[in-house]
């Protein structure tokens, strides 16, 4: 059938979805969400339906990645036939039937996201599957080889290429900020590409982003790790492994996350990681609560990465509370800089050291955290710093208190004197994202307290920044609504922790980060 082409002029998403007019799809046999094949010239491209009686008819509404693709004007005729579903449809039925696909399965599966071949259905379908079902230690590694065969990789020509990697769930986790130079002033080489937020106040990369831009090509980051040794870049713009950024657009609305390990895995390959630390935190309020639990999850870890030739160490660390005391990009930001200097917060240089340690000892050093903390003492990780933040295009003399963070703020005080018995993660994160992080950088909390800390009654708990006086008074009403950190009399006091039902509303917060 041939059709006039109609620019919509918006985005889906990256998916290649077009609209047709209820007749023109009855005639063409297909239904909203089947597939059409769309030929200009001597391009062609698949493409999803949507269907609507108001579209006018005789036309093909184009969104723009499909328009930006065929390179085609505003109405000129393109011919549009019915395309039958991809043969990797059957293998995600497979797995719905509780099968374990083979690696020739699963890559056509991954080919047809990448390509775009398959609906948000198809691809909820699988993923639904596999939070069933399960991933078996095969499909994980069959899944690893096709999203990197299938993306971009950075082919740096060096080794080894160090990496480190947080399963996350903690807010105010600026580790990256700290570590990354540290490495680098050490002569290794480590190019680390990060996410921005999924469901968190900050990403590794918004944090950056305060002080550096962080969008580069494949190009620009083997220029940068050459000169600097290291880079903390945003992954989005990289393609390197892009089927895993199409698997958390629907995981997220899922809340759901099967995928962790090749998502994970698959984006350290594409870098080129030979070592790599993974740190998972563990304790109340993090993705891990159990040691056991983590302990589990750090050996598919190791055992995945021996397959793949990537030396794997993980570190469970303490995840009961925020690292350090500030979350929101341009707080993070400034703290991990303070740090840095050699006057940040004991958790998170502990923390940036440790993980540093394992990484050096990795490949060859002995006494590796002690190597790492004199890279900061002596300011060598601090000038290393400097040198990627002026390679990434940022100001390499900007200070702390150069750092903008949101004019608006108020502090919230205790109601009683006692002891700090817990600082309740998901809630401290959902206030600084109440207040307008991580979109509004300036915006987040400073805590005052940490876990054991003794408080008088008014003394102050946290501090809470925002960059418009609305976004404020929205973070100190859900305050109100949330006990974000509990205080007893003496440490053996809070035997009562709450009672189930309770008139409280709670929400259970699916934590997604990358």
């Amino acid at each position: 059938m041939k059709l006039k082409v109609k620019h919509l002029n918006v985005e889906a998403g990256g998916r290649r979805i077009v609209y047709l007019n209820e007749r023109d799809a009855n005639l063409l046999g297909v239904h909203s969400t089947d597939r059409v094949k769309i030929t200009y010239s001597n391009r062609r491209i698949i493409a999803i339906t949507n269907i609507s009686r108001e579209f006018p008819e005789g036309f093909i509404g184009l969104y723009r990645e499909v328009s930006d693709l065929l390179k085609i004007l505003e109405g000129e005729i393109v011919d549009v036939t019915i395309s039958p579903k991809p043969e990797s449809t059957e293998y995600i039925r497979a797995k719905i039937e509780g099968r374990s696909l083979k690696r020739e399965e699963i890559k056509s599966i991954i080919v047809d996201v990448v390509d775009r071949s398959l609906s948000d259905i198809e691809i909820a379908a699988f993923i639904t599957a596999l939070k069933i079902h399960g991933v078996t230690f095969e499909e994980a590694e069959y899944l690893i080889e096709a999203m990197v065969e299938t993306g971009k990789t950075l082919n740096i020509d060096r080794k080894p290429i160090l990496d480190k990697h947080s399963i996350g769930g903690i807010p105010g986790d600026k580790t990256t900020l700290v570590l990354v130079p540290i490495i680098a002033s050490l002569g290794y080489t480590i190019p680390k590409t990060s996410s921005r937020a999924i469901t968190s106040p900050s990403g590794t990369a918004d944090r950056m982003e305060v002080l550096s831009p962080v969008e580069f090509d494949v190009d620009d980051i083997r220029r940068i790790v050459e000169k600097t040794n290291g880079c903390i870049v945003w992954g989005g713009t990289l393609e390197l492994a892009p089927a895993d950024d199409i698997f958390i657009q629907v995981e997220y609305p899922l809340a759901i996350d099967p995928l962790l390990l090749p998502s994970i895995l698959s984006k350290k390959k594409s870098v080129g990681a030979t070592h790599l630390v993974i740190d998972i935190p563990t304790g109340r309020g993090a993705k891990m609560n159990t040691v056991e639990d983590a302990q589990e999850l750090a050996r598919d870890f190791i055992d995945l990465g021996a397959n793949l030739d990537m030396n794997i160490q993980c570190a469970i660390t303490f995840g009961e509370q925020p690292l350090g005391y500030c979350i929101g990009p341009a707080l993070e930001a400034r703290e991990a800089l303070t740090t840095l200097m050699g006057r940040g917060p004991r958790d998170l240089l502990e923390k940036a050291v440790n993980l540093s340690g394992i990484l050096l000892e990795m490949v060859g050093l002995k006494n590796g955290r002690r190597i790492a903390l004199e890279s900061v003492k002596s300011g060598k990780a601090v000038e290393k710093m400097r040198e990627i933040i002026e390679m990434q295009g940022g100001d390499p003399k900007i200070m702390p208190q150069d750092i903008h963070v949101g004019p608006f703020k108020a502090k919230v005080a205790s109601a009683k004197k006692g002891y700090i018995m817990w600082i309740n993660n998901r809630d401290i994160a959902h206030i600084a994202s109440e207040a307008g992080a991580p979109k509004e950088k300036g915006s987040g909390i400073m805590l005052t307290v940490k876990l054991g800390d003794k408080v008088k009654r008014n003394d102050p708990l946290f501090t809470i920044y925002a960059e418009r006086e609305s976004k404020l008074e929205d973070a100190l009403k859900l305050t109100e609504t949330l006990q974000p950190i509990g205080i007893a009399g003496n440490l053996s006091e809070k035997i009562l922790l709450g009672k189930v039902p309770s008139p409280q509303k709670y929400k259970r917060t699916f934590i997604l980060e990358r």
